[in-house]
């Protein structure tokens, strides 16, 4: 596949620069179109008969695989759910902390991580990482690690500045889990799950599905507690509610997801060129050099695919205007910022559009 068959797939492109793949991916074609042919088929044949449920399990299992390949790790250990904070909810729910424990997160975490972090009931420590040289991260939260800390919850590329965090090492140095908010690095930067305990995947973001989609890795699922159960958690029950859970991280699948979604997520994903990883991080470099003869660009060269910046005047009112002008992109409330997310569809000519947008 070439660089100009790839930009084809997305008609968005057609009419936009489009950057934001960090809160949104641009739908392809095809997973439009599979998305509609089954929702039509909903419409016509209804949702219902064996067919029908068996093309759902398939398609569960084929995005379960798919999303297995990505991460590096056998498909029996992901489990398929709704969004990244769905996921963070499951894991928050199975590890029964408590008051005297502690979790270590940092300051520059997305709500989707930090909110569900409260609801464990452990203490939350805060490492201080904003306004801080990248290679700094990783001293600072091990630095809030204590005998009593049960979990480091922090982001593989952090939403706003585009910051990588070595999560691997963070493991490594302590022995304590690590749960990896991966909603801006799966599907933007290369990810190998293992060596973490909690991987999460954000479907609607760099693998440009369908939303809601979202997945869950879990590298020991015995050792967690099913504290969200749903139907396709258990294997049999009985009338009282008692179950036998599915085998490995299946226990941990929410609900019912839609079919036309799982289906536009198949398609997408397929659509993914090999050469991807390659290219996204070309086109942040190419960004990167561009917006920083204007700006003062907050992201450090050679981290992952967002390229966040100071604009002059308010930020909010440049994405307005920027979207006028044909360019998608996103201001990052209370920081000042302006946020770039570059794909390994976005082109040069985006790049310029962006620049003179926001000059």
């Amino acid at each position: 596949m070439t660089f100009e068959e790839a930009r084809a797939q997305f008609p968005v492109l057609e009419r936009y620069a489009y950057l934001n793949a960090g809160t949104m991916g641009p739908l392809s074609r095809a997973a439009g179109d599979a998305m509609a042919e089954h929702a039509l088929s909903d419409v016509e044949r209804g949702r219902g008969g064996r067919p029908y449920f068996e093309r759902m399990l398939e398609l569960r299992e084929g995005v379960r695989g798919r999303i297995a390949a990505l991460l590096g790790v056998p498909a029996g250990r992901v489990a398929l759910t709704m969004s990244t904070t769905d996921a963070i909810h499951v894991v928050m729910a199975g590890l029964q902390l408590g008051r005297d424990d502690e979790i270590v997160t940092t300051d520059s975490e997305h709500p989707g991580l930090v909110l569900p972090l409260h609801t464990s009931g452990a203490k939350v420590i805060v490492a201080r990482l904003a306004g801080r040289p990248a290679d700094e991260a990783g001293a600072r939260i091990l630095d809030r690690v204590t005998d009593r800390t049960r979990l480091i919850a922090v982001s593989h590329v952090l939403w706003t500045t585009g910051h990588v965090v070595f999560v691997h090492e963070l493991r490594r140095e302590t022995g304590i889990p690590v749960l990896v908010d991966g909603a801006q690095s799966a599907g933007a930067i290369p990810v190998d799950a293992n060596g973490t305990d909690f991987y999460t995947v954000s479907c609607q973001k760099w693998l440009c599905g369908p939303d809601p989609l979202g997945a869950l890795y879990v590298a020991d699922p015995d050792s967690l507690r099913i504290g969200l159960p749903t139907y396709f958690a258990q294997e049999s029950y009985d009338p009282d509610g008692a179950f036998v859970p599915r085998e490995g991280a299946q226990r941990f699948d929410s609900g019912w997801l839609s079919v036309p979604s799982l289906a536009g997520l198949s398609a997408a994903m397929d659509g993914a060129p090999a050469w991807r990883f390659e290219r996204a991080a070309e086109a942040a470099a190419t960004c990167r050099s561009a917006l920083e003869r204007k700006f003062e660009v907050v992201t450090e060269p050679q981290h992952a695919t967002l390229v966040s910046f100071r604009p002059q005047g308010d930020p909010a009112e440049q994405v307005a205007r920027a979207y006028d002008q044909g360019v998608v992109l996103r201001d990052l409330p209370g920081t000042g910022m302006l946020r770039a997310s570059c794909g390994y569809w976005t082109s040069d000519e985006d790049v310029e559009r962006l620049v003179s947008a926001v000059d």
